[in-house]
């Protein structure tokens, strides 16, 4: 089965080395030249752990290729997965499908013998009949068949995602695309997989739901550990009590300073844009988005207060500026919210990433980049902790306290047990947890947005 995937952005790229790696045969087709002339010397654009070595090893096997001809692909493929952006409309929140129209363009007109077009992008429910009506219009002889198999990866995490998933989801309104994309499926099935077949508006749907659902979670936490800070309760306790309940589930129940990256602001705007459309909103999901956006403002204010309300002239070390670890993905990054507003209140910010720093460094314009966490923390008023990269969870605390002008340790993360603050010199806040102070370890003073 030869698979072609338009779009090798970070969906697009994932999906072609994996589907190589089940042993089709896939051509991976972007526009962008440098991309395509990088992909085939084996660079990956994207830090995706696992990536790089799949792709060079399917490469290596004849499996995987990277082409900036649609035509050429499109035209040889029984399966076609149209894997292009689909950014968030400014003013309404809504997904903007008109690189998935552009790609779907093209490939109607290099449509050759029977294909399936699949919907691999994140799109609003009813996009996929469009796009087979666009087909259809624009090569009224085409022989195909529209799908949708909306993602469910986990960035840093994705290879893993997309070869021992949870579920794959696939939509169809015909039995020739069932049985061409169950038959794709085949080496999940065999591993037990679940394989759910569905219509399309309900595979549609399914994604935003499944995103929404884990934005709410991490919302519905966030808010709690802002509780636990005014009542005294420890959130990591309570996420771990309420986590226990197998119908609530330990996953996405960590708190921290807002939701980031790619997928699940985007998502839950483009929901709450969908269901205001149909006439059935979802104030949930709009609460979800509101509290969101509100809680990078207030880590912020968190930060200055900790430093006794004032930022000015002052220097603050950041480690970690990525939505999350295991990624250089900056979409939505609480850290492009943080620093600017850090920044106006007159701080001096030094940063240090694992990863991202080149990515980041045109859009934190003013943050002085650093080799590692110790050149961060040198003369540094506060030291914050705002991604759970692991190197920064064995940090030498005693070494990083000599370094600071102020042993303030602002751990947004909580990767810190306070056992392991007490007895550094270190004044300690943490997101939902007692703040912990040198002179009186057992203290319960706290700081809240």
């Amino acid at each position: 089965m030869r698979i072609a995937v338009v779009g090798a952005g970070y969906v697009g790229l994932v999906t072609g080395v994996c589907f190589a790696e089940f042993g089709f045969n896939v051509v991976c087709v972007d526009s962008d030249a440098r991309k395509v002339a990088a992909l085939r010397k084996g660079i990956v654009p994207i830090f995706e752990p696992g990536l790089k070595g799949k792709l060079r090893w399917n490469q290596e096997a004849g499996r995987f290729a990277a082409s900036d001809d649609l035509g050429a692909a499109v035209r040889e493929a029984d399966i076609i997965f149209i894997a292009v952006g689909t950014p968030t409309t400014p003013g309404n929140g809504a997904a903007d499908t008109r690189f998935v129209e552009i790609a779907a363009r093209q490939i109607a007109g290099n449509l050759r013998g029977f294909s399936v077009v699949v919907i691999k992008s994140t799109v609003p429910v009813g996009c996929c009949r469009r796009i087979e009506a666009l087909i259809r219009e624009t090569n009224p002889k085409a022989d195909f068949e529209i799908a949708s198999n909306p993602e469910f990866l986990r960035e840093g995490s994705a290879v893993d995602d997309f070869l021992h998933p949870d579920r794959v989801v696939i939509g169809v309104n015909s039995e020739r695309a069932r049985e061409s994309l169950v038959s794709l499926y085949k080496p999940l099935s065999q591993q037990d997989t679940p394989i759910l077949v569905t219509g399309l508006e309900s595979a549609e749907l399914t994604k935003y739901a499944a995103n929404s659902f884990l934005a709410m979670k991490v919302t519905f936490i966030n808010q709690i550990a802002d509780l636990c800070e005014q009542v005294g309760a420890d959130a990591l306790e309570v996420a771990r009590g309420i986590g226990l309940d197998e119908r609530i589930g330990q996953r996405f129940l960590q708190p921290g300073p807002g939701i980031g990256g790619s997928c699940f602001p985007k998502d839950t705007e483009a929901l709450a844009a969908i269901a205001r459309d149909a006439g059935s909103p979802i104030s949930i999901i709009d609460a979800v988005v509101s509290a969101n956006n509100e809680r990078k403002a207030a880590i912020a204010r968190r930060i200055i207060d900790a430093m006794g309300g004032d930022a000015k002239a002052k220097k603050i070390g950041i480690l970690g500026v990525t939505f999350k670890a295991n990624t250089d993905d900056m979409r939505e990054a609480p850290s492009l919210v943080i620093i600017p507003r850090l920044q106006q209140a007159g701080a001096r910010i030094a940063a240090y990433d694992p990863v991202a720093m080149g990515v980041a460094e045109t859009l934190l314009p003013g943050t002085e980049w650093k080799s590692d966490a110790y050149e961060v923390a040198r003369g540094a008023d506060a030291l914050v902790i705002l991604t759970e990269w692991n190197e920064f969870k064995t940090l030498n605390l005693e070494r990083i306290a000599e370094e600071m002008k102020t042993p303030l340790l602002i751990d947004l993360r909580c990767i810190y047990t306070l056992d392991e603050i007490t007895g550094t010199p270190f004044i300690y806040h943490s997101i939902g947890r007692p703040a912990v102070m040198p002179s009186l370890r057992d203290s319960v003073s706290v700081i809240s947005a």
